[in-house]
C-alpha cells in the first residue's frame, strides 16, 4: 500500500508538472455525456421512429416531438453557454454567465428555427443514397443502417452551431459521430444538398472544404489541407468539389486552391494536388494517373 500511495502521489503531482487537468470549481466546461445525449435527441428528431424507442404514432406525436424537442433545447443551451463562457476565459475576458446563458437560448432558439430546413437538407441525403447505391432497398433502409447518413445528420447540425459561432460544441458533436461510423467531416466543412458517402469508413473532409451538389464519394477518400501548418489556420486549406462529381474509393484530393469541376469523377486510390476542369475523368492506370 506504501509504495501504491507513492504512486498516487506522483500522478497528482503530474497534474501540475505536465498540465491536462480542469480544476473544476463548478460545471465550467461542457459535459461530453451531456453532448452525446443531445446528439442522440436530435437523431430522433431529425427522423422520429427510427432511433429510439419512442413509441410515437399520430395520435401523441405532438406531445412526443415537443417533451423531446424541450429535453434536448434545455440541454443545449446548459452546454452552450458553458462553452460561451469558456471562450471568454480562453480569449481573457471575464464573461457574465448570466449573459452567456441569454445568448445561448438565441442560439438555440435560431437552431430549433432552422431545423425543418435542416431536416429537409436531409431528406434529400436520403433520396440520394436510394438513387446512388444499388443496394439500397428503400429510404426506411438508409435511415436505419447506413452511417453516412448518420455522419450527416450529425454534421449538418453541428454545422449550423459552428456557423453560428458556438465552441466547443461542434467539435464535440462530430467527433462523437465519428467515434461511432468512421466518418470524419469537421463541422466547418460546406456540403450541398443530395451528398451521399457511400459506405463510409475511413473518410475524411476538412474544415475549409466546400462541396456541391449532389456529390457522391466512397470509403477512405481524403478532402485534405496540402499544408498543415498552423499558421494557416485562418485560409482555406481544402479542396472545393463542384457538382455533380463522384469520387471513388481511396482518392486523395489536398489544398485549398484545388478545384474538382462539375461533372468530375475522380477514379480510386488517385492522389490530387492540383484542380480538374469540369467534366474531366482521372485515373490510376498500372500505378499512374490518366486524365480524360
Amino acid at each position: 500500500m506504501e509504495a501504491f500511495t507513492r504512486s498516487i502521489e506522483a500522478i497528482i503531482s503530474s497534474y501540475d508538472t505536465i498540465g491536462g487537468i480542469n480544476h473544476r470549481t463548478g460545471q465550467n466546461l461542457p459535459s461530453k455525456e451531456a453532448v452525446h445525449a443531445i446528439v442522440v435527441d436530435l437523431e430522433t428528431l431529425a427522423f422520429p421512429g427510427y432511433r429510439q424507442a419512442d413509441g410515437i404514432d399520430d395520435r401523441n406525436a405532438a406531445f412526443v416531438i415537443g417533451q423531446l424537442a424541450h429535453r434536448s433545447a434545455g440541454a443545449l443551451v446548459n452546454e452552450v453557454s458553458k462553452s460561451l463562457e469558456y471562450s471568454y476565459r480562453l480569449a481573457g475576458k471575464k464573461g457574465c454567465p448570466a449573459a452567456c446563458h441569454i445568448e445561448a437560448k438565441e442560439a438555440v432558439q435560431e437552431f430549433f428555427d432552422a431545423f425543418p430546413s435542416i431536416r429537409k437538407t436531409l431528406m434529400g441525403d436520403v433520396e440520394a443514397a436510394v438513387a446512388g447505391d444499388p443496394a439500397a432497398k428503400s429510404a426506411e433502409e438508409v435511415i436505419l443502417s447506413y452511417p453516412g447518413l448518420e455522419a450527416l445528420t450529425v454534421h449538418r447540425c453541428a454545422n449550423f452551431l459552428w456557423r453560428r459561432g458556438i465552441p466547443l460544441i461542434p467539435r464535440m458533436m462530430s467527433e462523437y459521430v465519428h467515434a461511432k461510423t468512421g466518418i470524419d467531416i469537421h463541422p466547418g466543412a460546406t456540403i450541398g444538398e443530395r451528398f451521399f458517402i457511400d459506405h463510409g469508413t475511413g473518410v475524411v473532409i476538412g474544415e475549409t472544404a466546400v462541396i456541391g451538389d449532389n456529390v457522391k464519394i466512397y470509403q477512405g477518400v481524403t478532402l485534405g489541407a496540402l499544408s498543415v501548418r498552423k499558421s494557416e489556420s485562418d485560409r482555406k486549406r481544402h479542396p472545393t468539389i463542384e457538382d455533380d462529381v463522384t469520387i471513388y474509393s481511396g482518392a486523395t484530393i489536398l489544398g485549398g486552391k484545388t478545384v474538382i469541376g462539375s461533372g468530375c469523377v475522380v477514379g480510386g486510390n488517385v492522389w490530387l494536388t492540383s484542380s480538374l476542369p469540369p467534366g474531366s475523368r482521372i485515373y490510376v492506370t498500372q500505378g499512374d494517373a490518366a486524365a480524360e
